[in-house]
């Protein structure tokens, strides 16, 4: 159990937090990573939500909450932004360290005091941790500056070790500066108290803002990770069969290391064991595409199934790309002398593409291009994505000589001219063909078929008679409409 408290002088805030965690000892503080070894995930992540409430935290008397983003001396916020506060003496921030969560915004109050306790048990023994927390000076200009020290102690108060940030000057423009420390646990399990004081009294300056405190477990040694021995990144395509290898690496300091090594399809958001991936090196099979981040996780044999025990070696990346999505557009007909317009479409990663053969073509580079052929002729669509990827598809283009229509036939089942039929009048132009007897009664329909009557109207035989036909079609567009007679003999 993790339990904050928020207080000054005069004023005990409370904070409740199922996090699990032990006894410290301070040993060192720098900006950006704290740790000189290999850090694990954070144990414990306060990240103040998304903003808008003050869910965990129970203000008593001192500091008050508010639901303004500018507070008043006194008064905290948790927020996702601040702007134009105290007539522009304060920044404008509009994200927390991370973006698109909340940060605390502390107006300090006039007395110096202590602002954040952190009661913290259960780490695993004997193993070297992070804490990091993220803080800004929000004062746009020349005033009392923030001010903070980290205390490690034991719960009755004795001081194990402390750390001052000194002066957190003004800055420009919104600046989050990373502070903290690294801090060995016992041999055994104990409890310890995390206390941040503000040196400097509020009334002119003197305010900040707090994000994403953390707890991370830190190395002895360096845990490092590559693919085939040299590489941290592979990009390949969808298909490709290659299998790889990883091999990891850890610098001396571990007494009985154990390994396992993980995989995040979400860019490291979350984390899962690879069954069985429990040596230095792991072979990596053919997959969907993706993107794939590796890594090797190392602890003590007595703490590898404990998150908070583990340490992580650096991602290797492995990004399966996609092939290029390629439809050559739907076979084509076209009349001999003519043209015809191809219409593919190509979508992936920044591909290019060309058709092929270059042949009786306007432009090999064009979706939209025209093609004349003087024959049938099958036009190829190949696309390249921006990572070699590749794909194509394939076009039929049908050429013919014209539509002749055949004025007559004779349905007699004798096996000779039993059907009218239409030559060249290709599905592939879509069109409609209707028959009417002299009534004015429509005996025979189709549409985007071959035409094929056999001279009936539902399986019963027509008279012997002149009938009537209409086809109409698009040729480039253009709507062709065919009107004619055809003599049924019987």
């Amino acid at each position: 159990m993790l339990t904050v408290l928020l207080q000054s002088s005069n004023m005990r805030l409370l904070l409740k937090l199922p996090f699990v965690i032990t006894a410290m000892l301070l040993v060192s503080k720098s900006n950006g990573q704290l740790c000189s070894g290999s850090l694990g995930d954070p144990v414990v992540n306060i990240t103040f939500g998304s903003g808008g409430n003050n869910t965990g935290y129970t203000p008593t008397s001192g500091y008050t909450y508010t639901s303004s983003t500018c507070p008043n001396d006194g008064s905290y916020t948790i927020t996702n932004s601040t702007t134009s506060c105290f007539g522009g003496s304060w920044h404008t921030v509009v994200n927390d360290h991370t973006g698109g969560g909340a940060f605390m915004l502390v107006n300090a109050s006039y007395t110096p005091g202590d602002f954040f306790l952190a009661t913290v048990s259960d780490l695993c023994p004997n193993t070297t941790y992070e804490f990091a927390a993220w803080i800004m000076n929000v004062l746009s200009r020349f005033g009392i500056r923030p001010n903070l020290t980290f205390k490690i102690e034991t719960p009755g108060g004795v001081v194990l070790q402390s750390y001052s940030t000194g002066d957190i000057v003004e800055t420009g423009s919104p600046v989050w500066r990373q502070y903290g420390f690294f801090f060995n646990t016992p041999a055994t399990n104990a409890v310890i108290v995390l206390r941040i004081t503000n040196n400097a009294p509020g009334g002119n300056g003197n305010d900040l803002a707090m994000d994403d405190i953390t707890f991370r477990p830190c190395g002895k040694g360096v845990v490092s990770s590559a693919i085939q021995g040299s590489s941290d990144t592979v990009n390949v395509c969808e298909g490709n069969t290659n299998t790889y290898t990883f091999t990891g690496a850890v610098s001396p300091g571990f007494t009985g290391p154990v390994f396992q090594w993980q995989v995040s399809v979400d860019s490291g958001s979350k984390w899962k064991d690879i069954s069985g991936a429990t040596a230095l090196s792991y072979q990596r099979n053919p997959s969907l595409p993706g993107v794939y981040w590796y890594r090797l996780t190392v602890a003590e044999s007595s703490g590898l199934g404990i998150a908070s025990c583990r340490i992580a070696s650096n991602i290797v990346v492995v990004n399966v790309h996609p092939n290029p999505l390629v439809n050559a557009g739907t076979d084509k007909v076209m009349f001999k002398g003519d043209s015809v317009a191809l219409s593919g479409t190509v979508t992936g990663e920044s591909p290019v593409y060309f058709w092929d053969p270059p042949l009786y073509i306007s432009d090999i580079t064009s979706l939209t291009s025209q093609v004349a052929p003087p024959a049938n002729m099958n036009y190829y669509l190949y696309a390249t994505s921006a990572y070699g990827c590749k794909k194509d598809d394939i076009v039929f283009v049908k050429v013919v000589g014209g539509i002749y229509v055949p004025t007559a036939f004779t349905p007699n089942n004798d096996g000779k001219n039993d059907h009218w039929r239409i030559p060249f009048l290709d599905p592939l132009l879509n069109a409609s063909v209707k028959v009417f007897n002299r009534y004015g009664q429509q005996v025979y329909h189709t549409e985007g078929q071959q035409v094929d009557w056999d001279g009936t109207l539902i399986g019963m035989p027509q008279s012997s008679g002149a009938y009537v036909y209409y086809i109409s079609y698009k040729k480039h567009n253009e709507v062709v409409n065919m009107r004619g007679t055809v003599l049924l003999i019987r």
